[in-house]
């Protein structure tokens, strides 16, 4: 039986400048919604103080149910997230990157694509460009290309750190993922579609 109806992963790994504020706007965003819900924070060995935010956030927050674990090594972030999966009390679990380059405010929306049925749901980024964005969607944009004609995955993007899921459903993939790093989005959307799950 779930204890929560939501979980919600945070993985950091030097976060100390952006935990804060990210942290404050979702749980304000939760606390506005009817849901029963958990957040997980998982650091994945930062070195720049983040852990003492998560502590002092643990601590604050006591209304709310907040539990936070420390590797002691680097794991990479697919590792990272599940062990937060495996770890989450909630029917529906979600993780997204704390800089919220996906914004807060999409949370109930993905909670209510898993209600409707669906077994993930997925974000894709659009970019307001400059230089800097330029770049990182131009390399995105590539390695979509090149993902499309290895994998022939549907989907605009694998990469962003914004998915939710039902956790019976998906269970299983989670149970054999593979890889640690930053293929693991890519490879748990393979699995799923290969598994006919509704994305």
């Amino acid at each position: 039986m779930n204890k929560f109806d939501f979980s919600l992963i945070l993985p950091c790994y030097n976060e100390a400048e952006i935990f804060d504020d990210s942290t404050k706007r979702i749980i304000e965003v939760l606390d506005g919604t009817n849901y029963t819900w958990e957040i997980i924070f998982i650091d994945d060995c930062s070195n720049d103080g983040t852990q003492k935010l998560i502590k002092k956030a643990v601590k604050n927050y006591t209304r709310r149910v907040l539990r936070a674990f420390f590797h002691t090594k680097n794991q990479g972030r697919g590792k990272t997230v599940c062990e937060g999966f495996l770890k989450a009390e909630g029917k529906i679990v979600g993780f997204l990157d704390i800089d919220l380059e996906v914004g807060e405010w999409y949370i109930p929306k993905f909670i209510q694509a898993i209600e409707k049925g669906f077994a993930l749901a997925i974000a894709a980024r659009v970019y307001d460009f400059n230089l800097r964005t330029l770049l990182r969607w131009l390399s995105s944009k590539g390695y979509s290309i090149l993902r499309n004609l290895i994998l022939h995955l549907p989907y605009k993007d694998t990469e962003a750190g914004y998915k939710f899921f039902n956790k019976e459903k998906t269970l299983k993939i989670f149970q054999k993922s593979q890889f640690k790093d930053w293929f693991w989005d890519t490879e748990i959307l393979a699995l799923s579609l290969r598994a006919n799950l509704k994305i």
